[in-house]
């Protein structure tokens, strides 16, 4: 294991592989040729980067036509680096200020495909304090009063809990240093709230619009202020 441990550390540490990994976080799969734009490679160099994530499986790729399409494996991958972006120090000036203006990518984004940043953090609060999910030693759990309340949300536990990933579960929020929500249930919320046009994507960038609407019903059912 701490032979792996090493190994893996030292992929993610080399700084062309972790800039792939960090674009990839937005959720989307991108081609070698789009990853060497977007890190300022060769196209030889990122192919020699991508050989390597994808022996360590961190990364997984797809042929569609013509064209390979490289994203994480797992969602675990993405876990794993939300939480390592965690550990990154806060500017000394952002710590002391007590105004601080957020910009868009930490007031709300994607952590691949659920939400973060300051609006992720404080739904998760809002469902906490609604005790719609539960925090036993860290980890969540939905509720029996949680059930009925995600029923009524439109949103199906059952269905979420077929699908071959992580049911619920805290992810550290890089920005916030608390946890958001993430997992299946995690992914349907957001999903619902991008349907029902509370949010809105933002063309080549994580960070999440949102609406007017939005902000009368996050009001309306978590109690956030936007």
């Amino acid at each position: 294991m701490e032979d792996q441990f090493i190994k893996t550390a030292s992929l993610i540490g080399d700084p062309t592989r972790a800039s792939i990994l960090w674009t990839l976080m937005d959720g989307r799969a991108f081609t070698a040729t789009e990853l060497a734009v977007s890190v300022n490679t060769s196209p030889q160099n990122i192919s020699m980067h991508l050989g390597k994530l994808l022996d360590a499986d961190l990364l997984c790729v797809e042929k569609q036509g013509r064209h390979k399409y490289y994203r994480f494996s797992n969602k675990e991958v993405a876990y794993a680096l939300e939480a390592m972006a965690s550990l990154v120090p806060k500017s000394e000036v952002a710590s002391k200020s007590k105004t601080e203006t957020y910009p868009p990518i930490k007031f709300c984004r994607t952590c691949y495909d659920h939400l973060a940043g300051k609006i992720g953090v404080a739904l998760t609060d809002s469902l906490l304090e609604q005790k719609i999910i539960l925090d036993q030693n860290n980890t969540f759990e939905i509720s029996s009063e949680g059930e009925k309340w995600f029923s009524d949300f439109g949103i199906n536990l059952e269905e979420a809990q077929k699908q071959k990933r992580i049911f619920l579960k805290p992810c550290l929020d890089w920005s916030e240093r608390r946890n958001h929500i993430a997992g299946s249930v995690g992914t349907l919320l957001f999903n619902k709230m991008l349907k029902e046009d509370w949010l809105r994507k933002n063309e080549n960038s994580r960070a999440i619009t949102v609406t007017g609407k939005g902000e009368k019903e996050l009001l309306k059912y978590f109690k956030i202020i936007v």
